[in-house]
């Protein structure tokens, strides 16, 4: 099959910028405390997808949003960004990124587990391997800690798998609003929602006056994590004659992270984290492609 050149640049793209936003977690730490990050990162990303709701002219859909579909974003907005991203940004806070990153990018295992359950449909035997084979991945990063030259923190490391649980958690309630309007009015309510609960939150935690630097740096991030990439690989799927080439591509993401953790911040990547990593998206790979799709019958 034949793949046009459009949609492997744009899942590139997105790819690309996810692989960037580690180090930028650290760096943007350095500079304010999580809430400032979420709040200037979250501000960013509405603005794009303002913007993007000008470019694709729809507005007019959130006329025809029902009252039950505004109640729902508004607790959709709840967890993303505002619980995700200020757990995320904390367990960055505690833990180096090469630790953080892979921890958190083990949430399509407990997603699987929570649909099953939610939709009484049992996972097949086959995909428990790749599961363990995963965990058995955060295991060895999450035990690591010694060849890091550190103790790590198991607070750190019980936020980055909390932030996991709340990302699946996300897309859960994410799937079910996917038919009441399009992805990019989706993404503006969200991020609308989760910006009044922000401006909400300054009420006990005040907004100091931050830096150029702390506010390009959360910018950074709203544009690169939360806003532009989504964009980039919605377009991606949309338009591509194979989904499944755009989807792979998300596996480069972590590995290349660990890039720019070394390079820009200077964390030595230890072997622990290659076996973790590698053990981890070994899993989801397995799993996604390998393993049967139908449990089997007792």
């Amino acid at each position: 099959m034949k793949t046009s050149a459009r949609p492997v640049m744009l899942g590139a793209a997105a790819v690309l910028s996810w692989s960037t936003v580690a180090t930028a977690f650290k760096v943007a730490l350095s500079l304010m405390d999580p809430f400032e990050m979420v709040f200037v990162a979250g501000a960013t990303a509405l603005a794009v997808f303002a913007v993007w709701m000008c470019v694709s002219r729809s507005w007019g859909e959130l006329r025809r949003l029902p009252v039950r579909g505004w109640l729902r974003f508004a607790m959709l907005g709840l967890l993303a960004p505002v619980a995700y991203y200020l757990v995320l940004f904390k367990a960055y806070d505690y833990l180096p990124a090469q630790v953080a990153q892979p921890i958190n990018y083990a949430w399509p295992i407990l997603l699987a587990v929570m649909l099953a359950i939610f939709t009484r449909r049992p996972i097949p035997a086959a995909k428990y391997a790749g599961m363990a084979v995963s965990l058995a991945g955060v295991a060895v990063i999450s035990l690591g800690g010694q060849a890091i030259g550190e103790s790590l923190s198991i607070g750190g490391i019980a936020l980055a798998a909390l932030s996991a649980l709340l990302w699946a958690t996300y897309w859960i309630v994410n799937d079910s609003l996917k038919d009441t309007v399009s992805e990019v009015t989706a993404l503006f309510l969200t991020f609308l929602f989760g910006m009044v609960y922000m401006s909400l939150g300054t009420i006990v935690h005040p907004m100091p006056h931050l830096s150029m630097p702390a506010i390009l740096s959360g910018a950074y991030i709203g544009l690169f994590e939360m806003g532009i990439p989504f964009i980039c690989f919605g377009l991606a799927i949309r338009t591509t004659d194979n989904p499944a080439l755009i989807n792979q591509m998300c596996y480069l993401s972590p590995f290349l992270s660990l890039f720019f953790i070394s390079m820009i911040l200077g964390e030595t990547i230890v072997a622990s984290t290659y076996i973790g990593l590698t053990l981890i998206v070994g899993g989801l790979v397995y799993n996604q492609y390998f393993a049967p799709r139908k449990a089997t019958a007792r």
